[in-house]
């Protein structure tokens, strides 16, 4: 029997970023040790531990850098903490993610929320985790702070441009320039706060008050605005490295290419599967409230130009925003103001095997785009250097997929700590035999099988701004 963290995967075909092929992957030390056609079992110590992959593919371990565990919104908590949260990533084939800090209290440090979020995961998280830090203002205390939390492995933040502590062009631009010398990734919550305020209150003041409205109030204009004052800012900052989470439209997406197109070159973008497989008919449904999250659900149009922008690679990374939220109970603070539902849903556990099977199984996207957006992409762009690929000297954190099997998402067979999941009988194909972290199987066949407070911090480096397309 071979030693903790050893192991052979044989007979798989491999997707990696770059290629997909047959072959075997040794597991040493819970490392990726050699990537061979044919390896001796016989001739290893791991060969006590074999997973015969003959007729699956063989993927890194998803990386996803847009969760919101135990997030507290002030109207309600997220329903996942980083226990629950991270079991429901570990079943979907997810081993790494980045949660987004919440706000602190007002005033206080960056640091101060980064520590917070220690207490938080610290003995709970079952795979590996990292925190992007949250910025609540600009002056120069939060800008001293940035040099220092680089050694703790805070190597990107996020800025909103709506909600309570939204930051000013001028605070913007000050922190991009900051962060820019410094190397770090600034990621953006893009919607314009004058817009979306208005037409929030116009139309609970006019009695339209149902969950369409959530969608009517936060048009895909108040989206794409943002997107281009924040990419322009960033020019202005000196071509800043920026980062647009959650893109659902594409306006947005044209406001992106068009930057590119001027010769900005440190820009990159972030859909999720809910943008890509859903569109706002789901707002007239009697269980709309399900399909509150901010930026809404947009139309069947955009759905398939977020698809081509991936297809393009103008789409660098798919993450999921995880913010879950229960139905029966906190859906319903919105159930006569949509004004008051908690935004957000669960996807941890579904995004990988919605990807495989909306995109490549179906022809959108090729299986190594596949790999780049969910895996490979996050990991460079967020500095986890030892994730997002399968090659040699990696961290053997790994997801096995059967393609000859198709799975019907039931909220029963999910591991999500919330009463629904917006996936509801949507048959995928493909199925999830085993996540593998750090070369220990820790879920098999939708049984999990790792060990509470396993996962490790991750002090991540700068952020590689050369992903691959």
């Amino acid at each position: 029997m071979g030693k903790d963290g050893d192991m052979l995967i044989k007979n798989g075909v491999i997707a990696a970023s770059e290629a997909v092929f047959e072959g075997d992957i040794l597991i040493e030390g819970g490392k990726i040790s050699r990537i061979e056609k044919n390896i001796d079992a016989a001739a290893h110590e791991a060969a006590g531990r074999v997973i015969d992959a003959g007729g699956c593919y063989v993927l890194p371990g998803g990386v996803d850098v847009h969760t919101h565990f135990d997030l507290d919104t002030g109207i309600a908590r997220a329903t996942d903490d980083f226990y629950t949260g991270t079991v429901a990533a570990a079943c979907g084939g997810t081993t790494s993610i980045v949660d987004h800090v919440g706000f602190g209290p007002a005033g206080c440090a960056l640091r101060r929320q980064i520590d917070y979020y220690h207490t938080l995961a610290d003995g709970k998280a079952v795979i590996d985790y990292g925190f992007h830090g949250v910025v609540q203002r600009v002056d120069g205390g939060v800008l001293g702070e940035l040099a220092a939390l680089i050694d703790e492995g805070i190597t990107s933040y996020k800025i909103y441009m709506t909600y309570d502590y939204k930051i000013d062009d001028a605070g913007i631009y000050r922190f991009l320039k900051r962060a820019g010398e410094l190397g770090l990734m600034t990621a953006a919550h893009p919607e314009n706060h004058g817009l979306v305020s208005y037409l929030r209150a116009y139309y609970i003041e006019n009695g339209f008050t149902s969950p369409v409205y959530h969608a009517r109030s936060r048009p895909p204009e108040a989206e794409a605005e943002a997107i281009s004052r924040f990419l322009l800012l960033a020019r202005a900052a000196g071509d800043a490295p920026a980062y647009i989470v959650h893109l659902t439209c594409g306006l947005g997406l044209e406001h992106i290419r068009a930057a590119r197109g001027l010769g900005q070159n440190n820009i990159f973008a972030e859909t999720c599967p809910q943008y890509l497989l859903f569109d706002e008919g789901a707002y007239g449904r009697e269980d709309g409230l399900k399909f509150v999250m901010s930026p809404p659900l947009r139309r069947k149009t955009d759905n398939a130009a977020l698809w081509g922008g991936l297809a393009a690679g103008d789409i660098q990374t798919v993450g999921t925003d995880h913010c879950p939220f229960n139905y029966a109970k906190e859906k319903q603070l919105g159930a006569r103001d949509f004004t008051k539902c908690p935004a957000g849903a669960p996807g941890v556990e579904t995004r990988m095997l919605a990807m495989f099977s909306e995109g490549f199984m179906k022809n959108r996207v090729t299986l190594n785009q596949v790999v780049r957006a969910c895996c490979t992409n996050p990991a460079r762009l967020f500095g986890l250097t030892q994730k997002g690929d399968i090659a040699e000297g990696l961290d053997a954190d790994i997801v096995i997929i059967d393609p000859e099997k198709s799975r019907v998402i039931r909220h029963a067979d999910l591991h999500e700590n919330v009463d629904y999941t917006p996936y509801e009988g949507m048959t995928l194909k493909g199925a999830i035999t085993h996540t593998i972290s750090r070369g220990e199987v820790i879920v098999k066949d939708n049984a999990f099988l790792g060990g509470k407070g396993r996962g490790r911090f991750i002090k991540r480096a700068l952020p590689d701004i050369n992903p691959r397309q």
